[in-house]
């Protein structure tokens, strides 16, 4: 299966959770390494697009194309297996808890669960400490221009 990873120019080149780890986001708390991907390239790029104006749409970005194979564990959370308030910003306790709980049990190496920006779409989370983890593999990295017709 590939997954997309829109990222800045200069993390493309690897797989790592530090950065979701330095802020924290809507799966993770401040210090939990966590790898945020998307079902596809659109979603990966709304996905950072709602956080961006026109004016602040970052100029270096490149689509990261990942390789999962088809045998790695996964654990598939649907809508009613979350918390109620999963899909609010700013991103509550609830949901950090509950990505940081994916991350310490170290069950899977990959949650798919439901996207906030995009219904009917999924993100595909990846523990960066799982033993399989080391299968995942970036495949490609493109250029990737925000078309300003979005950001507005």
């Amino acid at each position: 299966m590939e997954v997309f990873r829109l990222s800045n120019k200069a993390y493309a080149k690897s797989l790592s959770g530090i950065g979701a780890a330095l802020k924290g986001a809507r799966w993770n708390s401040i210090g939990i390494e966590i790898i945020y991907t998307a079902a596809n390239r659109s979603l990966a790029m709304a996905e950072v697009a709602v956080h961006f104006s026109v004016a602040t749409a970052p100029p270096d970005y490149k689509m990261v194309t990942i390789y999962i194979p088809d045998d790695i564990s996964m654990k598939t959370i649907s809508i009613k297996d979350l918390p109620s308030d999963w899909a609010v910003f700013p991103h509550s306790d609830s949901t950090k808890m509950f990505g940081d709980k994916f991350i310490a049990d170290n069950k899977y190496c990959v949650l798919k669960i439901p996207s906030a920006v995009t219904k009917g779409d999924f993100n595909y989370l990846m523990n960066p400490r799982h033993p399989e983890f080391s299968r995942i593999k970036i495949i490609d990295i493109e250029d990737f221009r925000f078309d300003s017709r979005l950001l507005k």
